[in-house]
């Protein structure tokens, strides 16, 4: 942050006495960090300690620096922080001279929800929220430490851009287990979560301008990924069987790709009949199109045993698989995986690359006992029957508040359910309403591209405890009703 120009007229040290105390008010420099010792900064800038030693007296006599006895010089903490700002405002003359600031379109898109109040908060409803309570905090701990201690010099340099292959190949039997899904560990790729796996499958397979089935209602978070990627979406009804093929070879057999949630519908909740699995895989192969099949939570599923995979009905390698442990874990672990089919894993490997090289590796390694120890699956069995009764509490709660006045859909699998409104109520401004009040309902009406879109909430239960679950109801009976 400083530099000096030999050549200038202006003295060394006051040349050092302007950085600084430029930097200072600037706020690039905050009060109590401490600063480098005067005979560092000589040696670093090449030039004699005097300078430097006049300086900082000058900066300490006027209050910019102070000195704390056998710790060093810092930044005066006595500074008042409204008077120093890092933040700088494009002045009016500016913009009105050289017109808007050019940003990209598609970047635009994505402000209307990403400041949306009900994504902000923690408690009732939120979606995507988990249980820790269950969670094996000390194995887990133990594991972590157990890799600190015996870190290896190829874990810290770049590693395998597809992820660690002990990794990958535990992953592989997990899948082909209880997943059924068909694979190798050469062909999984280990990605920041689900969200990345989206992004990587858009670049490796579709160009700008494509169209790309997805369902109606759908992820917003896949619309966004197809979205940056410039592709044109095709919103395709889902009914009581997942999303409706013949309905989608209507509005463009050709379609480059389709991302599809058959294991449990988000949000609707709805699993892909057998027919319609079979229907759409037909039509990928007909039409030389893609599947991207999202298994986000499979693992939970309270009426029966969990549905196999659409992956695994695939005999023509047209399905990219993507999961995650960010439902089955915790979501900063930030872990997910692909499984490509084998003639496409270059294609998506160059893509990875250039987006980020390789995956982190410690936690691979941790994860990767943490299942081979059979810690994961008990966890998984725990967090199920957890889940469950929070479901039915969920459930029985809303049956009691509100009668027939609000459907449940959705209430056999996952994390979530959906609930639909009576006429005239619009879901947005009661998510607004909500917020202000601490409880997070997350409408159901922006998860729909076209006209028509239902009026309802998404509702989490992870987070919620059973037997919380009757007075969260009661308060979005309140939000819903209000005195």
């Amino acid at each position: 942050m400083i530099a000096i120009d030999r050549k200038a007229a202006k003295p060394i040290h006051k040349q050092i006495y302007d950085g600084y105390r430029a930097t200072i008010i600037g706020g690039n420099l905050r009060s109590g960090q401490q600063l480098p010792s005067t005979r560092a900064l000589a040696s670093e800038l090449g030039i004699s300690r005097i300078p430097v030693l006049n300086a900082y007296a000058q900066l300490l006599a006027e209050g910019y620096f102070e000195s704390r006895a056998g710790s060093g010089t810092f930044v005066s903490s006595s500074l008042p922080e409204e008077l120093l700002s890092c933040e700088y405002d494009v002045p009016a003359e500016t913009e009105s001279r050289s017109g808007p600031r050019p940003v990209s379109s598609r970047s635009a898109l994505l402000l209307q929800t990403a400041h949306a109040p009900w994504l902000h908060g923690w408690g009732p409803f939120g979606v995507g929220q988990l249980t820790f309570d269950q969670f094996p905090f000390q194995v887990w701990s133990s594991l972590v430490a157990r890799h600190c201690r015996n870190v290896r010099t190829r874990s810290l340099n770049y590693s395998d851009p597809m992820g660690s292959k002990q990794f990958r190949e535990t992953i592989a039997t997990y899948l082909r287990t209880a997943r059924a899904v068909h694979c190798e560990s050469r062909q999984i790729m280990i990605v920041s979560g689900s969200q990345q796996a989206l992004d990587i499958s858009a670049r490796a397979l579709l160009d700008p301008g494509s169209r790309v089935w997805i369902e109606e209602p759908g992820y917003q978070l896949m619309q966004y990924a197809l979205t940056m990627a410039g592709c044109h979406l095709i919103p395709v009804p889902v009914d009581h069987e997942g999303l409706d093929v013949t309905a989608g070879i209507r509005l463009y057999r050709k379609a480059r790709a389709a991302y599809v949630t058959p294991s449990h519908q988000y949000p609707l909740g709805v699993t892909m009949s057998g027919a319609r699995r079979l229907q759409l895989l037909d039509w990928a192969q007909s039409s030389g199109s893609w599947i991207v099949e999202d298994d986000y939570d499979s693992e939970y599923r309270y009426e029966n045993m969990p549905i196999a995979s659409l992956q695994g009905l695939d005999h023509h390698s047209r399905v990219i698989y993507i999961g995650t442990f960010s439902k089955t874990l915790f979501p900063s672990l930030r872990l997910g995986y692909i499984v490509i089919p084998s003639d496409l894993v270059d294609r998506f490997l160059a893509v990875r690359r250039a987006m980020d090289l390789c995956p982190p590796h410690l936690y691979q390694e941790v994860l990767t006992d943490f299942m081979n120890e059979g810690h994961f699956s008990r966890h998984i069995r725990k967090t199920r029957l957890l889940y469950g009764q929070r479901r039915t509490a969920l459930v029985d709660a809303i049956r009691s508040e509100f009668g027939a006045q609000l459907e449940v859909v959705g209430a056999e699998a996952g994390m979530h359910l959906v609930v639909t409104l009576p006429e005239g109520l619009r879901d947005q401004e009661i998510s607004v309403r909500a917020a202000r009040q601490s409880l997070w309902l997350w409408p159901l009406s922006p998860s729909y591209l076209g006209l028509g879109a239902r009026q309802g909430f998404i509702l989490g239960f992870g987070s919620t405890k059973a037997a919380e679950m009757p007075r969260a109801v009661r308060r979005l009976r309140n939000v819903l009703t209000p005195a």
